[in-house]
């Protein structure tokens, strides 16, 4: 099934309008900080050693962590994964771009947001953030912040 002349033309716009608010958000505060702490974080040397090492811990608990708590080395390996992450989450770069991370996030979940509930409300909108805000009217798609149709 073919699209229309007018469908195409929708579609075009739709996709014009969606780069547009892409590079406006590759053009945010909150993107140049994202990327200034990133490189900071690919050019510090001893960052990137204890990177390393955090992800051959991780490897090799992940190896432990198929067979659960029966592994004998299971709860040695956990020991070291949370050592070289306390020694990576050490380093005020690191701290930094971490913060500078979920800035993005939440940006890219309020945008996100924004289109979704200019669609329809009940459309439901990912988010990295394992413990979710409080709705504070109940609706499944509230924000909390007081604009939806079930908060009014």
């Amino acid at each position: 099934m073919s699209m229309t002349a007018t469908q195409e033309n929708d579609m075009a716009n739709l996709l014009l309008h969606a780069y547009e608010v892409g590079e406006m958000i590759n053009c945010s505060e909150e993107v140049a900080d994202y990327t200034r702490w990133k490189n900071a974080v690919e050019q510090d040397s001893e960052i990137q050693k204890a990177v390393v090492a955090f992800a051959k811990a991780k490897q090799s608990f992940e190896e432990c962590e198929r067979f659960g708590h029966f592994h004998p080395d299971y709860h040695a390996a956990l020991e070291v994964v949370n050592k070289e992450q306390q020694q990576l989450d050490a380093f005020d770069v690191v701290r930094r771009f971490k913060e500078a991370e979920s800035r993005i996030d939440d940006l890219l979940y309020r945008v996100s947001m924004t289109i979704a509930n200019a669609v329809s409300e009940s459309i439901k909108v990912p988010s990295n953030n394992p413990l979710p805000a409080k709705k504070s009217c109940g609706s499944d798609t509230c924000t909390g912040s007081g604009t939806c149709s079930s908060c009014s």
